[in-house]
């Protein structure tokens, strides 16, 4: 697929991917301003939280099916399959008569957005060269910070000014674009992987996930606990547990391996992973509905609210990721972060419809900065104790099992949030008189509330905010547990590789699938492309013992790694003129190093061919000392990596030249 940049222009199929995984990362969270609008016009507030939770746990356990078969049949048709299944999801979503259909429609939009995210990250690997290939990521890791902020400010915009269908339906000209830009641009995969795809594995632990959330979600209100179809489905989450387990033990390639389970860190950080994504999930969800239904505000306006908290998430999350990357120290950050999101949890649960704008946005704020301090942590701790041949599981894992705490939290505080509403208007008809049958209206469409005579909505809005504000109250116990395990996260030196890369990784990105060789590659590119801006070719000729500046270094490399070459075509890969150039070219012939022929072509002499040898392995030596946590010398792949990177690292870009 690297003749991406002739046949398609790499800038636009880039484009083009972005676009896809916006889609996808947006539906995470643009519905959450909508809903209240939807459940007005659709009736099912006791299934709000499904509509959140359809999508998140449909994309979280599809990933790494699509992963896996993105390696073996080709990544180009699954990707524009992916974008099928989303457009198709999104219209019909949109076409939604009913609040049951939405969910199931949800759940398909969820199939495909899995794809679009998994897969897009996986084809830039395949189109963007190793050297250029941080940058790129770095692209991605920006869609998903911007999708978590827009997401909720969109929502509203549309129902403010379109519809809630537009909701969905802005994801077709988008989507139609992007599916025409991959179809003619991106050329066809022409390497494949051979994996051995755990279907059992991934059919069980997405059927366990999701009993357990329909187990969590119909307890206590529409099934009593004792009631045959929750005992059922608590019954069947663990058959099916217990089905997984075993079916992981002989699988060839497991989706999880349970071995994985015996790191004290990974369990910690799973754990701690969950109740953030139960703290940011539930509280998108939710928080919307008291601004619309209990303070009154528009939709747009309730996503302009949730501002704060995302403003704190992403100062944070950066923050952190710097902070660890200079001192190496990163237990201190989930500790202090899951008491600051368990206080803000508890501040969040006093809340009432008198509450002032400044300060709700303080207590969103406060939240915001809580997850953040948490987020970045979490796939460090689990590489940094994973050993190299789980390194790829154990990444996509965590993330895993984030997005899957963040569709438990949805779909209990959608319990929790049912039944203490139920329990409030039952209350509430007792002791206020209300006409027959208002009580299941107010249920059905909460925006009537409005049109009530003064106290009669006062007491409906008092009930609206007192469900919500216990949906914040039982959370902040789970919170509590996060942050009494995370002083039981393990503490060690931080391998180079593992040091935090860009935030995108932490913004609700489902795992990537990433194998152990990927991951140690990504880190390792990192790590070069920073010591690169620190004259690298000036120190990589000293360590070499030639006396020879660094544009006649970059030069030497370039030749010796990729062969003879025109004067033109190496000024231009410097990214300098050809006038400035010339000069090393001059230099490295008169040493003995290269000869130029007639056509203006340089090519290495026999003594030149020694010297680039010696720089590719004093190359190879710096490379392997930035991985040698992982001892190299023991893996014949990771020796591999370092022999090819100490290639396509020498002459890939140039060190600018200082003072001739």
């Amino acid at each position: 697929m690297r003749q991406a940049r002739r046949t398609g222009g790499l800038g636009i199929i880039i484009g083009a991917l972005m676009l896809g995984m916006l889609l996808a990362a947006l539906d995470q969270t643009i519905v959450s301003t909508a809903l209240p609008t939807i459940v007005s016009d659709l009736g099912g507030l006791k299934e709000l939280s499904w509509a959140v939770t359809a999508y998140m746990l449909s994309s979280t356990v599809s990933t790494p099916l699509w992963g896996k078969l993105g390696d073996q049949y080709g990544r180009k048709k699954l990707f524009q399959a992916a974008i099928v299944i989303f457009l198709a999801g999104s219209a019909l979503c949109g076409l939604s008569q009913t609040m049951g259909g939405l969910i199931g429609f949800r759940a398909l939009q969820g199939l495909g957005g899995g794809g679009l995210m998994v897969l897009a990250q996986a084809i830039v690997g395949d189109i963007v060269p190793v050297r250029e290939r941080g940058r790129y990521q770095g692209f991605f890791g920006a869609v998903f910070a911007v999708s978590s902020v827009a997401g909720p400010l969109l929502g509203g915009l549309f129902v403010d000014h379109l519809s809630w269908h537009w909701v969905f339906y802005v994801n077709l000209p988008i989507g139609v674009l992007a599916l025409a830009v991959i179809s003619s641009a991106l050329p066809p995969g022409t390497e494949r992987t051979h994996h051995t795809v755990d279907y059992l594995g991934m059919v069980f632990l997405g059927g366990a996930a999701a009993c357990l959330v329909l187990m969590t979600t119909w307890g206590g209100t529409a099934y009593s606990w004792g009631d045959p179809v929750v005992v059922g489905l608590g019954a069947a989450s663990a058959v099916l547990l217990l089905l997984w387990w075993q079916a992981e033990k002989r699988a060839r390639e497991p989706v999880l391996p349970p071995h994985l389970f015996r790191l004290r860190a990974f369990n910690v950080a799973s754990l701690i992973g969950s109740v953030v994504g139960f703290a940011m999930f539930g509280s998108l969800t939710y928080l919307p509905l008291f601004l619309q239904v209990v303070q009154g505000v528009s939709p747009t306006m309730s996503g302009i609210h949730l501002l704060p908290m995302m403003g704190g998430l992403l100062v944070t999350s950066i923050a952190s990721g710097q902070i660890i990357t200079r001192t190496g120290r990163y237990k201190v950050f989930p500790i202090v972060g899951t008491a600051v999101v368990t206080l803000a949890l508890h501040l969040l649960s006093r809340v009432g419809p008198d509450v002032s704008t400044l300060r709700l946005s303080v207590y969103l704020l406060v939240l915001g900065v809580g997850i953040g301090l948490v987020m970045q942590v979490l796939v460090i701790v689990v590489q940094n104790a994973a050993g190299f041949e789980d390194l790829g599981v154990a990444t996509s894992g965590a993330t895993f099992f984030r997005l899957i705490g963040g569709s438990f939290g949805v779909a209990i505080a959608g319990s929790i949030f049912t039944s203490r509403l139920g329990d409030d208007l039952a209350r509430l008809s007792r002791t206020v008189s209300i006409p027959p049958g208002l009580e299941r209206t107010v249920q059905s469409d909460p925006t009537v509330i409005r049109a009530l005579p003064g106290e009669t909505a006062a007491a409906f809005l008092g009930a609206y905010a007192d469900a919500i504000s216990h949906v914040f109250l039982y959370s902040a116990p789970v919170a509590l547990v996060a942050f009494a395990a995370a002083w039981l996260l393990p503490e060690v030196p931080l391998r180079e590789t593992t040091r935090p890369a860009d935030p995108g990784e932490c913004y609700g990105a489902a795992p990537s699938a990433r194998s152990s060789l990927d991951e140690v590659e990504r880190g390792l590119w990192r790590l070069a492309d920073a010591d690169m801006r620190r004259d690298y070719y000036r120190r990589l000729g000293d360590m070499a013992g030639m006396d020879l500046p660094p544009g006649a270094v970059w030069l030497l490399a370039r030749l010796g790694t990729q062969g003879p070459q025109a004067g033109a075509e190496l000024a231009g890969r410097a990214g300098v003129t050809l006038e400035r150039s010339r000069p090393y070219g001059d230099l490295l012939v008169a040493c003995g190093l290269a000869s130029r022929d007639d056509d203006g072509v340089l090519a290495l002499t026999p003594a030149g061919e020694r010297a680039a040898a010696r720089l590719v392995l004093d190359a190879r030596e710096g490379l392997g000392r930035l991985i040698r946590d992982w001892n190299p010398e023991e893996n014949p792949k990771l020796r591999e990596l370092l022999r090819r990177l100490s290639h396509e690292l020498l002459g890939a870009v140039a060190d600018q030249p200082r003072n001739g």
